[in-house]
This record gives structure tokens, sequence and C-alpha cells, in this order.
């Protein structure tokens, strides 16, 4: 008896499986007859997303290796100059921004270590002028040994990059995780 309701379940549920598929699929073909050459000739479309007047981010730094603080400080361009330039213009000071930097990346900022990461502490300088704060997790920079008179002026040391995380997303700030990988191939090869 117990083989007969097994079979009987396991032939409802592929029937209705089969069904469901069969189904799906024909409610899910495209309504017009083009085909992809047709499809390959439209032309993509810019948008100029609507975006608020008013931007909060923290933009959260945890990098495998120091130098590709480079790289995620690109990021932080992007986002900046976007709102900055037309058809936006929004002014800076519209923008809350703060850089939360708590992975290996933290040795940029000592200042013994300048004339290594020149380029860097000069973009976030810069940066840090456009009203954006570089926070430093005050646990990482123990276990790095630093201490503040180790770091350039326009750090700040937080207790706990974790506890600084979740306080300003209950603030209302977007978290933005730049992901740095190593670039294996040029633009033309895969182009």
């Amino acid at each position: 008896m117990k083989n007969i309701k097994l079979f009987h379940f396991l032939f409802i549920t592929l029937f209705h499986l089969f069904f469901w598929n069969t189904t799906y699929a024909e409610n899910n073909e495209p309504e017009d007859n083009t085909t992809l050459s047709e499809h390959s000739l439209a032309t993509a479309q810019y948008v100029d997303t609507p975006y608020s007047s008013e931007q909060k981010v923290l933009f959260e730094f945890f990098l495998d290796e120091p130098a590709k603080i480079n790289a995620a400080l690109y990021w932080l361009r992007s986002y900046m100059n976007t709102l900055i330039d037309e058809p936006y213009s929004l002014a800076p000071e519209f923008m809350h921004v703060i850089v939360l930097i708590h992975g290996t990346e933290i040795v940029t900022l000592a200042k013994k270590n300048y004339a290594k990461y020149k380029t860097a502490v000069q973009r976030m300088r810069y940066y840090e002028q456009l009203g954006v704060e570089f926070r430093v997790c005050g646990d990482a920079a123990d276990d790095y040994g630093y201490t503040a008179k180790d770091f350039h002026g326009f750090v700040k040391i937080i207790p706990s990059a974790i506890v600084e995380l979740a306080h300003w997303q209950t603030q209302g700030y977007a978290v933005i995780r730049p992901l740095v990988f190593e670039k294996k191939h040029s633009i033309d090869e895969i182009r």
C-alpha cells in the first residue's frame, strides 16, 4: 500500500511539474515575432536616473592588498564625479560620504609609508577637502601597532569597523564595497 501511495504521489508531482513547465514556456514566449538579429539592430539608450538631491553613502574598504586602495578610490571618484557633473550638478556638501578602512590598506594611511603610497594619500586628501570622511578601525589600527600619531591628520579613528558599519546603516547610509580584482586581460582582448 505504501508503494502505491508513493507511486501516486510521484506521478502527480511529475505531472504537475511537466504541466507547469509547458504552460510557463507557452505563456512566456515573446509576443512579437522578432528574431535575435532584429533585436541586435536596436540601439541601447542612455538614461539619466533621477538621483536624490542628498546622498548618504559609506564605502567599506576591506582589501587583501594595500596597493588595491588605488582601484578602490576609483569607485569613490566614479561616484562623486557622476553626481558633481551634468546633468546632476550636485554640490559636494549634499553628499555625505564616509570611507571606512579596516583591511590591509590601513598601511597606506600610516605617515611612515607616505613615500610608497603618496598618490593614494594625495587623492584621499583631495576627497577629504570635498567633505569625504576617512575613518579607520581602531581594532585594525591596534592589530598593526598604530596609534593616532601614526596617521595623517585627515584620518578619524573609530572603535570598531563592524559597529561603525552597523551604525551608519541604521542612519540610512547605503554601503558600497569596492571589489578590486587583478586584471588578467586587456579590454581589447576580451571585447
